[in-house]
């Protein structure tokens, strides 16, 4: 929608037009660090071998292997992931 190229109306002038922030159009983002990857990684592995785990159960197991996590960063990088806890067979039945 934006040309910058264009002689007759600046970048700040098109952004306004439009409703939007300069800093929105020069805005990049970064992915994810190596670590939050290797992280994914490991939950994975963790929510494949035991489906019924949520961020907490999670997160203490990921401490036995690593540094202590905490469980706000596990919940996002399962969010992120789009895997949520399952329930085990029979529960509430």
């Amino acid at each position: 929608m934006l040309d910058p190229h264009n002689s007759t109306l600046s970048i700040s002038r098109q952004c306004e037009l439009l409703g939007l922030s300069r800093s929105s159009y020069y805005y990049q983002p970064c992915g994810e660090s190596t670590e939050d990857l290797l992280l994914m990684k490991e939950i994975d592995k963790l929510y494949t071998k035991y489906p019924f785990y949520g961020a907490r159960r999670i997160a203490v197991n990921l401490s036995d292997t690593f540094q202590p996590i905490n469980v706000k960063k596990v919940r996002r990088l399962m969010k992120l992931m789009g895997i949520e806890r399952g329930r085990p067979c029979g529960y509430f039945s």
